[in-house]
This record gives structure tokens, C-alpha cells and sequence, in this order.
């Protein structure tokens, strides 16, 4: 019986140790550990982000004094609006026209930056980084006084050179640019600071390889550069579109969707119906519209990511 006993407790001694081992083994595994360390985040998100976005998808749903169940009636309800439409042909355009121009000068200043000596960069990336530092809505105010009909430093400028005044926020083709101008000055910075981070994990055998092969500055962007970036472009270009696609300070404060709702978004409009028009519904309806044009959009840009990832 002792020896029945012995070595019972001695199996069982053996499975706890084993026990121990695969807890420990699979605490060693990045994958785990990697999930424990962004459980707090994933958390946070669930709280922030997917509990509001049901909600608004369940107001969505909900007629102008949210005591009926309509459907999808609040979106037959705007497909059938001019207006609509139109808000969403210019939330594309200024989307798509910013986030453009914001990687390509991030990519010029980006390179810029790199080729600067070590010594100095420091200070370069402190003054670069300035705009995108500036809460945006203080920024957008003292851009609001450049483009001020009477007292504005633009066309001041243009005075002296002969060209007459632009009414920078009263026409809507202006209005447009300058809507677009405010964003690219203020997100820029940021597609500058990632590319630069991006630039220096380039190895410099790369470059040098190149240019003994002959290859002139535009190659070996176009042949090396680009092509050690484009996970890093993709991803910033996604994250800024998601951003830019969601913008409201700015357009809020130089225009709020003037003239003649010829600059609103989104977000904007969103906002003029749900919250100014007391129809909240139908203001969640117009911002959760913009989900399925940024899961497209995503779903292009990561899958693109996911294939250079497989091949490499």
C-alpha cells in the first residue's frame, strides 16, 4: 500500500512539474508574451472604440426621437439626398488629395532630414515636427486669420505683387484648397518623422552597391529606397487615410462646411445634422457610412502588406 501511495504522489509530482514546464514554455513564446504586454491596450480599445461603435450602429437604426425601430431607414433616407453625395465626393477628394501631398513632401523633408549631419538633425526634427506638435484647432485659428477676407496676410502679399484678393473662404474652389493646405501643413510632419525612421534602417551596402553598379540618384530611390519602404508607406498611408477621412477641427473652424456645404465632411455633416439638427440617428447614420469606404481601402492596403511579407 505504501509503495501504491509512493508512487501515485510520484505521478502526480511528475504532471505538476510538466505543468510547470508548459506554463513556463509558453510564457517564453513571444506570441504569448506578446499578447499578454498589449492585453491592457486591446482592452482599452474594446472600451473605447468597439462598445461606441455599436452603439452608433444601434442608434443608427433608430427613428429622429429614437423610440422606434426604422431599419436601415435613416440610409435610404440619405441615399436618396443631393447633399449626401456630395459630401461624400468631397470627403473622398480631400482625403485622397491630402494624404497624397502629405507623403510626398513627409518623403522630400524626409530625405532632406536624413542627409542633414548627425549633429544637426536633432534640431531640424524639433522645428519640423512643430506643426504636427500644435493642437490642431489653436493652429487652424491663426490660419483662419491668414485667410481672413479683410485683414488677410495672403492677399497682402499678393497686393504687393499686383494679383488682386482671394476670398480664401468664400468661394468654394478656395475653400476646398484651403481646407486641404491647413491638413497637409499639420499631417505632413508625421509621414516625415515615420519615413525618416524608415530611412535609416536602409543598409547602406544597398546604396553602395548601387551606385557602383551605376545606378544615379532617381535609381536608387526608385530601385532601393521605395522598395525597403513600402510596408512602412503602406502603413502610414492607411493610418493617415483613417485620420484624414475622420477630420473635423479643421474644416469646423475655417468653414464649418461653407460655403453653400461645399467644403463638409463627414464628420462635419455628421455633426451639423446630429447634433445641431437634434436628429441623432440620422447624424450616426453619415459617420458610420464612412466604414465600409476605409475597409476597402484597408483591405487593398494590408493585403498588398501581407503579400511582400510572404514573399520576403
Amino acid at each position: 500500500m505504501v509503495d501504491v501511495a509512493f508512487q501515485q504522489n510520484r505521478v502526480q509530482g511528475v504532471r505538476r512539474a510538466g505543468k510547470r514546464i508548459t506554463l513556463r514554455n509558453a510564457l517564453k513564446r513571444k506570441s504569448t508574451a506578446a499578447f499578454l504586454m498589449t492585453l491592457p491596450l486591446i482592452l482599452l480599445i474594446a472600451i473605447l472604440v468597439i462598445y461606441p461603435a455599436f452603439y452608433a450602429i444601434h442608434l443608427a437604426t433608430l427613428n429622429k426621437a429614437m423610440t422606434k425601430f426604422v431599419g436601415f431607414g435613416n440610409f435610404q433616407f440619405l441615399f436618396k439626398r443631393d447633399t449626401f453625395w456630395m459630401v461624400v465626393e468631397q470627403s473622398c477628394i480631400f482625403a485622397i488629395t491630402a494624404v497624397i501631398f502629405k507623403a510626398l513632401i513627409g518623403f522630400i523633408v524626409a530625405h532632406f532630414a536624413h542627409n542633414i549631419p548627425s549633429r544637426k538633425q536633432r534640431k531640424w526634427r524639433g522645428m519640423l515636427l512643430v506643426p504636427w506638435v500644435i493642437p490642431p484647432a489653436m493652429s487652424t485659428l491663426a490660419w483662419l486669420w491668414l485667410f481672413d477676407p479683410s485683414y488677410s496676410a495672403f492677399n497682402y502679399t499678393l497686393g504687393a505683387f499686383g494679383i488682386g484678393p482671394i476670398s480664401w473662404l468664400g468661394e468654394a474652389g478656395w475653400a476646398r484648397f484651403s481646407v486641404i493646405l491647413v491638413n497637409v501643413w499639420f499631417g505632413a510632419p508625421f509621414f516625415m518623422i515615420m519615413y525618416l525612421a524608415a530611412l535609416k534602417s536602409v543598409p547602406d551596402q544597398l546604396y553602395e552597391a548601387a551606385a557602383i553598379d551605376g545606378a544615379n540618384w532617381w535609381q536608387r530611390i526608385w530601385y532601393v529606397t521605395l522598395p525597403m519602404m513600402r510596408n512602412i508607406i503602406a502603413i502610414t498611408t492607411l493610418f493617415s487615410l483613417i485620420v484624414t477621412f475622420a477630420n473635423f477641427d479643421i474644416t469646423r473652424i475655417l468653414t464649418a462646411g461653407g460655403p453653400l456645404d461645399r467644403t463638409h465632411l463627414f464628420a462635419t455633416w455628421a455633426f451639423k445634422i446630429g447634433i445641431e439638427g437634434s436628429d441623432i440617428p440620422l447624424g450616426a447614420s453619415v459617420s458610420l457610412f464612412m466604414a465600409p469606404i476605409l475597409a476597402v481601402a484597408a483591405f487593398f492596403i494590408l493585403r498588398d502588406v501581407s503579400k511582400r511579407g510572404n514573399e520576403a
